[in-house]
This record gives structure tokens, sequence and C-alpha cells, in this order.
């Protein structure tokens, strides 16, 4: 017990000499700190989203003389208006928060974890696991995208499993072919040479001593995920071939589309979910561009 204790301020001041160097890295790369400070918005709008907006997305409201609040202008009361059928535009924008961020990062989850472990087998065994596996990654590197996503979606039951199935299917060639690259350099390194002599398994060499020198490549590369899914999943949603009973960006664009609000110039309705898609998108990018200087310090500014 003696022990336990007296480690654990040793722990903490691992801990807080991390984040010390996460803060100033982050102070030094204003990209990163732009997207992630825009990831940190969104996340807690959508775990706030019950308190944050003042009406179920989904209810039709009426106005003072008992019809339906359709078209109205944004107020105190409706601070992006309503749309055609009497919903709250700024609750659906808020609730769409949710299902962006979970087909974002659910797929981002996927596409990293099985690109990594393509890739960790591809560059550590070699020979002919690494043909099949770069083979196969060539294969859906060909495949058209979002028409895959669409077939995949027709083909089986539209909704957030299948569009987040079909992102990982699409995007795993892209980390996979980094991370076996990565690998191909480790595996010849003196320390994984001793492991061999050590009598470690090429299973332990790959994920106990490989893998962790890989995870931050691989995170990046989960952060451009995010934004591919958010895409897809409001491109398919506007397409018709989305979840239909989930709230989402995408659906609100359709929506807007199908009751011809550029032409009545109802920008409350169409704008603010492009403006979210293409902020949450950016962040990615950005959180991408400002991590580059970490992974690959000689590349320079």
């Amino acid at each position: 017990m003696p022990a336990a204790l007296a480690s654990r301020p040793g722990r903490l001041s691992t801990l807080a000499r991390g984040a010390r160097a996460a803060g100033g890295f982050l102070r030094g790369q204003p990209f990163a700190l732009v997207g992630l400070l825009i990831y940190v918005i969104f996340v807690v709008v959508a775990i706030f989203a019950d308190q944050i907006a003042p009406h179920d997305p989904r209810q039709i409201l009426f106005t003072g003389a008992y019809r339906v609040a359709r078209y109205l202008p944004a107020s105190a009361e409706h601070l992006l208006g309503t749309t055609g059928g009497g919903r709250d535009i700024f609750s659906q924008l808020v609730y769409g928060t949710r299902s962006a961020l979970l087909v974002g990062v659910t797929a981002a989850v996927c596409v990293v974890a099985l690109g990594t472990l393509m890739g960790l087998l591809a560059g550590y065994l070699g020979g002919k696991v690494d043909a099949m596996v770069m083979r196969v990654a060539d294969v859906v590197l060909g495949l058209p995208f979002l028409p895959f996503v669409l077939v995949v979606s027709a083909l089986t039951h539209p909704g957030t499993d299948t569009l987040v199935a079909s992102v990982a299917l699409l995007l795993w060639p892209n980390t996979a072919r980094v991370i076996r690259a990565q690998v191909l350099s480790l595996r010849e390194r003196g320390w994984v040479e001793a492991a061999r002599v050590t009598g470690c398994s090429p299973a332990r060499i790959i994920f106990v001593h490989i893998a962790p020198q890989v995870a931050p490549l691989a995170a990046l590369y989960g952060s451009i995920a995010v934004g591919w899914a958010i895409l897809t999943e409001a491109s398919a949603s506007f397409l018709g071939f989305g979840d239909p009973t989930a709230v989402s960006w995408g659906l609100m664009l359709q929506d807007a589309f199908a009751n011809q609000a550029l032409s009545r110039g109802a920008w409350n309705w169409f704008v603010p979910p492009g403006a979210c898609i293409v902020l949450l998108v950016l962040a990615g990018f950005l959180v991408g561009r400002g991590s580059e200087k970490l992974l690959f310090p000689k590349l320079g500014d």
C-alpha cells in the first residue's frame, strides 16, 4: 500500500507533464487548436442537446390561432424560424449534431481499427499476406465512393449501421497503406530484432511493440475519416438513403430542398445545417493539418 501511494504522485506528475506538453503544442499550432475547439463545441452541443433545444425536433408547432406554424421567421421563440411542416429549425439543428458525431466518430474508429490492423499485418508479415492485402486495397480504392454507399444502402437497410460499415469498407486502404509503409521501416529496427531473439511471438511484437509506435499516425487518419463520414451521411440523407427515423443535417437539407426553401428565400432553413457540415469537416482537416508537424517535424511549415 505505501508503495502504491508513493507511485501515485509519480503518475500524476507524468500526466501533468503530458498535459503541459500537449498545451504547448496546441498553442504553437493554431490549426490544430481551432479544429479541436470546433470539435469541443459540437460535442458539448450534442451532449446537452436536450437542454439546449427549446422544442422537440419532430413536434409540429402551432400558432396562437391554432394554425400550423409554417415558415415563421427567426424570432426570440424560434431562433431560426420554423420549417414548412411547422417544426423548429434550431431544435433540429441541435439534435442533428448527435447524428453527425455518432456517424463520424463511429466510422472513424472503424476505419482506424481496420486500416491499422491490415497495415500491421501486411507490413510485418510481408510475402503473400502483404500482396493479398494490397491487392484488395487496390480494388477498394477503385470503387466510386458515394455510388457504392447508395447501392449498399438500397440493397440492405438504410440507416446509421449501413453508412458506418460502408465508410469503413471504403476508407480503410488509405490508413492501411500508410501504416504498412511505417511498419516496413519499424520491423528492421534493433529493438524489434531484440524482441524476436527473446522469444516474443509475432502477435506480441505486432500489437505490443509496433502498434503503439504507429498509433499517432492512425489517429491522424481517423480525424480525416470523421469528415468523410459526416459528408457521406449528409449526402446519403439528402438523397433519401439515410436513417429516416433520425434527425440529421442531411434530412434538414432534403426537407428544405423539397419545400423550395431557396426560392422562398428561407436562408434560415438551409444555411445553418450546411454551415455546420462545413465546420465539422473543416475541423477534421485543421486537426490533421496541425498534427503534421508533431508527426513529421522535418516537414517544417
